[in-house]
């Protein structure tokens, strides 16, 4: 078992991971720890590592470094483990997985697994795979802004601070999609593979990361007024319900509009124009 973990995710995380490894460790089960020194390492890691024959892959930290880990044994039979120790935690929520070090110990010594079916965005040459969601818009705007010492210092209540201060500026474009061949306008966009953002709230009820294909999330209207009543809806688990939002199934988005800021699972994504489908393959990841 190989642990991929990024050094730079502050004591307590590490406090957290380190109850974990000692729980495996009396357990008589070999690990090996690997840390991350730059973006993008983590993916290189759990590549190499795949091609040596290591079976099971743990990504010990938020949804962007389990993308990352993900996106290193995509196409390969590698197993996929997952030790959640970011700010949201999101795709851990939507599985179900333990929080405990106890529980995800013994999670990852059982192995049991389920399926999950990423993501992959395309711009020009270049592919991302993501594992819950890709938004463009004002999301995407507040997290190329966030800064990274606020994220470690006040976890969520980061995200908060910073959308408050992005939609003071934010020219909230129009974007233009292709949604199956049929093009839209919107404010602002999510395509998710699951149900839950941003922690555990709900976003598109019926989503499951498990099966191929994704739920579109539009938000007609713009504006700080809009944006402050969506953000007021999320806690409640009241998005979907709202005025101006409109969800749609689909197998393949195309955000056509140029310099429109994207994100990928709580990570900077570029700017559109991208293409959006299911990865080629689905992977193995270790459940409680």
């Amino acid at each position: 078992m190989m642990i991929v973990y990024n050094p730079a995710a502050g004591q307590r995380r590490a406090q957290r991971l380190w109850r974990v490894l000692d729980i495996l460790a009396d357990s008589g089960l070999r690990i090996e720890l690997a840390e991350t020194k730059y973006a993008g390492h983590a993916s290189e890691i759990a590549k190499r590592a795949a091609e040596a024959g290591v079976p099971l892959i743990v990504a010990a930290g938020g949804d962007g470094t389990i993308a990352e880990v993900a996106n290193g044994l995509s196409g390969s039979a590698c197993r996929l483990g997952i030790i959640p120790l970011g700010t949201a935690n999101v795709l851990a929520r939507e599985l179900g997985l333990p929080f405990t070090p106890r529980a995800v110990a013994s999670a990852l010594a059982f192995g049991r697994t389920r399926t999950l079916w990423p993501g992959m965005a395309r711009r020009g040459d270049e592919t991302l795979l993501f594992v819950q969601m890709l938004g463009a818009g004002l999301d995407a705007q507040v997290v190329h802004r966030l800064p990274l010492a606020l994220k470690r210092r006040i976890g969520r209540g980061a995200y908060v601070a910073q959308t408050l201060r992005e939609i003071a500026r934010y020219p909230f474009p129009t974007i233009r999609l292709r949604i199956d061949g049929e093009e839209t306008e919107a404010a602002s966009v999510i395509v998710t593979k699951g149900r839950l953002y941003a922690g555990a709230y709900m976003l598109a009820p019926g989503a499951t990361p498990t099966e191929k294909g994704f739920t579109v999330v539009l938000f007609d209207r713009s504006g700080a007024a809009s944006a402050l009543m969506y953000g007021a809806a999320l806690p409640l688990n009241m998005i979907s319900k709202m005025p101006g939002v409109r969800l749609v199934r689909a197998n393949e988005i195309e955000i056509l509009s140029d310099h429109v800021p994207a994100q990928a699972d709580g990570d900077s994504a570029g700017e559109g124009p991208v293409r959006i489908t299911d990865a080629a393959m689905a992977m193995n990841v270790v459940v409680s």
